[in-house]
């Protein structure tokens, strides 16, 4: 709703403060670090994903995972599209009553585009928000779209019957105020960021000539979220609800600590740490490793490094500086380039080749892969306390056979 100050979120009757994270887990540990919200991206494990969420003192937005608009031949099957709308209802009805339910996001970083071709599209949609309206009235509906694009707002306002409008922005973070203020005389109305962070693996990143994107350690990764946040996210907008950092918990998205706050068993990396000081204006009293760099032979990540198979590898880890370090993980893996659909893959690779370091020791010997090809070399710093630090380095394997 509107209120003299600007838009809200209401949450039984009383303005709802919205400190999201993106994920399915690490429930807890979100509401101890200030988190109030979270918000999944479809309806698996829906009933349990509340259950926690209300047991940890958290709401969700809850993800109905529709088609594209793209799918043109599944749009234009009035029978396969009342199957979708009738298997939406059905969740709807279900779960519309859990006191952990805040919100309804359609679709994920859907596409809305403007020739009559998608009106099967744009019917399919609005039935499924009548639908919503019907059947559950007391939650708002939203949608996401890739950054700031005007086109697809225009749509959205002029075709789709929602009640906010939210954006998966990282890279074009940066641009997001000015393009609120510069298109504020066609669409003025309220929206949340239900996507951000540190930025992705894809166009505008670095990447190596064989075009792996470099990752940064977790360190660096930390510092350019606390800037990115103070700096580009419109919090003092009155228009602005809320946002959502990701990745609240381990993904496989290119690597498997990307866009990762926590590792594969639920340890937390600066990240966390960051987004508590956001969120509380407090740090938490757990130390963090911080990882400057890894070299490998002496070579940076941006030093395009080839190897020959089975040259000998000699990684070593700098620190901004010496701490209680219990162990340090390292992998060699392949590089990730799986996509289906334009998808990401969410299997890790196996890895193949593993040591680990006990104590202070920041160096490791391994032999290069003896198949040609990309990879990566990754370190996980462990802290005495639990914590860790990550970074990882491509490499390409070269073979004259």
């Amino acid at each position: 709703m509107k209120s003299d100050s600007g838009y809200v979120v209401l949450r039984d009757g009383k303005a709802f403060g919205i400190n999201g994270a993106g994920g399915t887990s690490n429930f807890k540990a979100l509401r101890e670090a200030g988190g109030t919200c979270l918000r999944i991206w479809d309806t698996t494990q829906l009933q349990q994903v509340l259950d926690s969420a209300q047991q940890n003192g958290l709401a969700i937005i809850a993800g109905l995972p529709i088609r594209n608009s793209d799918q043109k031949d599944f749009y234009n099957d009035p029978i396969k599209a009342s199957k979708q709308l009738a298997q939406f209802q059905s969740i709807v009805d279900r779960h519309k009553d859990h006191p952990a339910l805040l919100m309804w996001c359609v679709g994920n970083e859907l596409d809305f585009p403007y020739s009559p071709s998608y009106n099967h599209f744009y019917s399919a949609f609005n039935a499924i928000t009548k639908m919503i309206r019907r059947v559950d009235p007391d939650h708002p509906i939203t949608t996401t779209v890739l950054n700031f694009n005007r086109k697809y707002i225009a749509n959205i306002q002029l075709r789709c019957h929602i009640d906010l409008i939210s954006f998966n922005v990282f890279n074009n973070l940066r641009l997001l105020k000015e393009d609120l203020k510069s298109f504020s005389w066609f669409w003025n109305g309220p929206y949340m960021l239900l996507e951000w962070g540190t930025d992705g693996p894809w166009t505008g990143t670095q990447c190596t000539a064989w075009g792996a994107f470099i990752e940064n350690p977790s360190k660096k990764k930390a510092d350019v979220i606390l800037k990115r946040y103070q700096q580009e996210i419109p919090v003092k907008d009155p228009r602005f609800l809320g946002s959502f950092i990701f990745f609240w918990g381990s993904k496989q998205e290119t690597t498997s600590t990307w866009f990762s706050l926590f590792d594969e068993s639920g340890r937390k990396s600066e990240l966390v740490a960051i987004m508590q000081y956001i969120w509380t204006g407090q740090l938490p009293k757990d130390q963090f490793p911080q990882i400057r760099y890894m070299l490998l032979n002496n070579k940076g990540a941006a030093d395009d490094i080839l190897l020959n198979p089975e040259e000998a590898m000699h990684p070593e880890l700098v620190l901004h500086q010496r701490d209680s370090i219990r162990s340090v993980h390292w992998e060699i893996v392949p590089e990730d380039w799986y996509k289906e659909n334009g998808q990401n893959s969410s299997q890790q690779p196996r890895p193949l080749a593993a040591s680990v370091e006990s104590g202070g020791r920041l160096t490791a010997q391994f032999k290069s892969p003896a198949e040609e090809g990309p990879y990566r070399i990754f370190a996980k710093i462990y802290h005495h306390n639990g914590t860790f630090a990550s970074c990882n380095t491509p490499f390409y394997v070269i073979s004259d056979r």
